[in-house]
């Protein structure tokens, strides 16, 4: 039996952990500091459960000592002191926890552990990369990179036509953090929810796409004369969000309110946290296209497409916790039975560089039901 250590028990984190549980050569156990979270998920699965301040790099120490792997489930704000943590324990570690910082600055200490962290393994960052990664191996250059991503509700009059299955904390970080993009071979910066246009998706009907901050690692592993990542919602949601963010919503710094000190972001946070929670059952979908233009070996041009619309699976799992936690769970099995062992900061674009962990990868998506086309 293969120990696996599951950080924390969110919405994704938790279906990685049942995912992870369906193996018979593994043994799952599920920390978090919430004790509800964990009775919820131990009455789903076959784990054991800890309760613990995954805050604390020397509680993360105790909880992962006897663990072959470990998955990366935390709020960003705590994801970078969580992998620095494990890494230093010496355990290779998938992670989904998209902490603002860049996890590449943890690579000399990962190699010089032997540890292999399989980092940003969600669906964008993520899957993204992995198809990123894949048409690259392909290309002697690389001309052009488009990422289009979203998980949204069938239900377009959800409040600002939006749900959520993490935090809105981790949201509005996207709508205020600046953009890198590439243009003419360089990294420039623009600002989040710019650069709005009509994208049309079969089956789905027009959506909007708008710069959010999502290419990270690609920025330094995939060199391109041109590079983007844009975030899919329905009509009408970016200018919704400026509107937010310019007025004052989104900014962290108190206010005086009738002689009290308060964050206007901690109560748009707790506002827009119970307006954009999904319902149980509630219809979503998520959706990734990824474009790649090149030229191959003899200067021929190439263009690599990866589409994906997935919607919820067998037993009621969303698409949001699918596309999110599926490629995690796949590299975390992976890590544990020792069929990707590179040591390093190892984003998916590299892993889908190694053409045996590239297959392996792929046949783990598909045996958990995510369907997706690609044409080179």
């Amino acid at each position: 039996m293969k120990r696996i250590a599951v950080l924390g028990c969110g919405l994704v984190g938790a279906a990685i952990a049942r995912d992870l549980s369906r193996e018979a050569d593994f043994e799952v156990l599920v920390a978090d500091a919430s004790a509800e979270a964990l009775g919820r998920v131990k009455a789903q699965a076959g784990v054991r459960i800890r309760e613990a301040d995954l805050s604390s790099p020397s509680e993360i120490a105790a909880v992962v000592r006897e663990a072959d792997t470990v998955v990366g489930a935390l709020p960003g704000r705590l994801g970078l002191p969580m992998l620095e943590a494990v890494i230093s324990a010496g355990k290779p570690i998938a992670d989904i926890s998209f902490s603002p910082e860049d996890p590449l600055a943890l690579d000399a200490l990962a190699r010089e552990r032997g540890v292999t962290a399989v980092v940003d393994c969600g669906v964008s960052p993520g899957l993204s990369n992995f198809a990123v990664g894949r048409a690259a191996a392909a290309l002697a250059s690389i001309d052009d990179v488009r990422i289009l991503v979203g998980g949204l509700p069938v239900d377009r009059t959800r409040p600002f036509g939006y749900a959520i299955l993490f935090s809105a904390t981790d949201v509005i970080e996207e709508y205020t953090r600046p953009a890198r993009i590439v243009e003419e071979g360089r990294v420039v910066i623009r600002a989040a929810l710019s650069e709005v246009e009509a994208v049309e998706v079969a089956g789905i009907g027009t959506l909007e796409a708008f710069l959010t901050d999502g290419l990270r690692t690609l920025l330094a592993t995939v060199p391109a004369r041109s590079m983007v990542e844009k975030t899919l919602r329905y009509p009408g949601h970016a200018a919704a969000m400026r509107g937010l963010r310019e007025s004052g919503f989104f900014d962290a710094r108190p206010i005086d309110a009738g002689g009290r000190s308060i964050s206007p972001r901690s109560v748009t946070e707790k506002l827009l946290s119970v307006a954009w929670k999904l319902r149980e059952g509630e219809e979503e979908f998520t959706y990734l296209r990824v474009s790649v233009a090149g030229r191959d070996a003899s200067g021929a041009a190439k263009t690599s497409l990866f589409e994906l619309l997935d919607r919820p699976g067998p037993g009621g799992t969303t698409s949001m916790a699918r596309t999110t936690g599926f490629p995690c769970s796949v590299a975390a099995a992976m890590l544990a039975r020792g069929q990707y062992r590179a040591p390093g900061i190892r984003p998916l674009e590299l892993l889908a560089a190694d053409p045996g962990a590239s297959g392996r990868f792929l046949e783990g998506l598909r045996a958990r039901g995510l369907v997706f086309h690609e044409s080179f």
